[in-house]
């Protein structure tokens, strides 16, 4: 009789292994493959296409940037920038998700003690029966359940956690990117304006020579009074440009403290003219942007998160298999709890079809869906936005590089027209109108070879950005 009995369990063990081995092969949780995405060889908008994989995203900011203070600043902001800090917040929470993640292998167990309190009425089934109806009952009770991963949900919660979590490292590296970024850009503004404002005395302290010289002329009558009150005039534009200009460095550097988590101050600094970048502008095959760009790295984390959460909905329609146990000490007497007489133990394992469920899996399932095909457009549009800001910054530096020769010439002429016009005046052979020109001209065109040579930092920073320097 046991034997019939041992092998009528032993048919029905292996009848349910049957039974899911062919449902799982209904089921098989898919592994993610990197969907096709565009094109990568026209992203850059460029004739002459990179060859070479080498490129300058993947130089350290330690060695893009030669500046002592600008690298002593950078380091200063990667330690107490708010953002950067608030990324690494969103690091730890999603690390502890992925820890999580990982524990859903293992089982649930609790243990819990109780006191149980009860008082039987005389009429009722039992109570009549007794002598005695009230009664106390202790327990120490340890519970357990375990799910099976049978169709890979799991695995599937377990991946899209770690997802999640190598998308918010990438976020924080693209912080770290726009941060280094900034720092650049704002010192290099700072020197910009420093440079302006140096010119910009140079030509208040000529424009107030000129006033004297021209009161000169005036008292000989080579000029008339409307010549003495115009260079006036334009003494006090250079002063209130003077005073436009050291607004800008005064906000400026309010921008650089923000940028390094401190207290509005003074920063000291180079000048404009020592700055050099000497790397070669190197931008590497296109392609290059999917493991250089944090942010289109995120983008492809986040694609991943939501692939394994769509198997995670799918998998919700097949049957779970549970394994509940539980155990401990029961008894009537408290002194009596832990005797081996009151031990006590239950194992149940259950399989658990979901049929209706007011068609909240059917919904789980198409939403998850539908955000995987959002998640694959996040994707593409962040790499087609990454290689249009690579375009754009290549074109950049290629045009300062243009433009700052022929602002050069226009300074080299402008000085040259402005000290001809000054010494023809003086001899009595121009109008004080062409002086008051070629002052203005050669003004606006110093002012602007400085914003050529910042904008060619500018550029240089911007690419280096765009290509996804600076976090490694």
């Amino acid at each position: 009789m046991k034997s019939i009995l041992k092998y009528k369990n032993l048919g029905k063990t292996i009848l349910l292994g049957l039974v899911l081995l062919t449902l799982q092969s209904c089921f098989v949780a898919k592994d993610y493959t990197r969907s096709e995405v565009p094109e990568t060889e026209a992203l850059y908008r460029t004739e002459n296409l990179p060859t070479d994989s080498l490129s300058i995203a993947d130089v350290s900011w330690e060695t893009l940037f030669t500046d002592s203070y600008l690298k002593e600043y950078i380091k200063e902001g990667l330690q107490n920038n708010m953002d950067v800090r608030i990324a690494i917040q969103q690091m730890a929470m999603a690390q502890a998700y992925a820890k999580q993640g990982k524990a859903g292998y293992l089982p649930s167990v609790n243990i819990g003690a109780n006191v149980t309190h009860q008082e039987l009425s005389k009429n009722s089934q039992f109570g009549a029966f007794l002598t005695n109806t009230s009664t106390d009952q202790y327990d120490l009770t340890a519970n357990l359940s375990w799910e099976a991963d049978i169709w890979g949900k799991i695995r599937s919660n377990k991946r899209a956690t770690q997802a999640a979590y190598l998308q918010s490292v990438s976020g924080h590296q693209a912080v770290k990117t726009q941060l280094i970024s900034s720092i650049a850009n704002t010192y290099y503004n700072l020197l910009a304006l420093d440079a302006q404002l140096e010119v910009t005395k140079e030509t208040i302290a000529t424009r107030d020579r000129s006033v004297t010289t021209i009161k000169a002329l005036k008292e000989a009558g080579q000029v008339t009074q409307v010549a003495v009150d115009q260079n006036i005039a334009q003494f006090n534009s250079a002063k209130a440009l003077q005073v436009d200009i050291e607004t800008a460095i005064f906000k400026t550097e309010n921008t650089l403290s923000i940028l390094l988590g401190k207290a509005p101050q003074h920063f000291e600094r180079n000048t404009l003219t020592v700055q050099k970048i000497d790397q070669e502008i190197q931008l590497g095959v296109p392609a290059t942007l999917l493991s250089n760009r944090p942010d289109v790295m995120a983008a492809e984390y986040g694609l991943i998160q939501s692939f394994e959460l769509t198997n995670v909905a799918r998998s919700n329609f097949y049957p779970s298999l549970t394994l509940t146990a539980s155990g401990g000490f029961q008894s009537l007497e408290l002194d009596q709890l832990l005797n081996a007489n009151s031990l006590f133990a239950n194992i149940v394992g259950g399989l658990t079809q979901p049929l209706f469920n007011q068609r909240k899996l059917k919904t789980q399932k198409e939403v998850a869906i539908a955000q995987q095909e959002q998640a694959l457009l996040q994707f593409k549009k962040s790499l087609l936005i990454a290689g249009s800001e690579v375009s754009n910054a290549l074109f950049s530096y290629e045009s300062e590089t243009k433009k700052y020769e022929f602002r050069k010439n226009e300074v080299e002429a402008l000085r040259a027209a402005e000290s001809n016009s000054e010494e023809l005046l003086k001899n009595g052979y121009a109008n004080y109108l062409d002086l008051l020109t070629a002052r203005q001209s050669a003004l606006s065109a110093e002012l602007n070879i400085i914003d050529s040579q910042l904008q060619q930092l500018v550029s240089v920073v911007d690419l280096y950005e765009a290509l996804g320097g600076g976090w490694k």
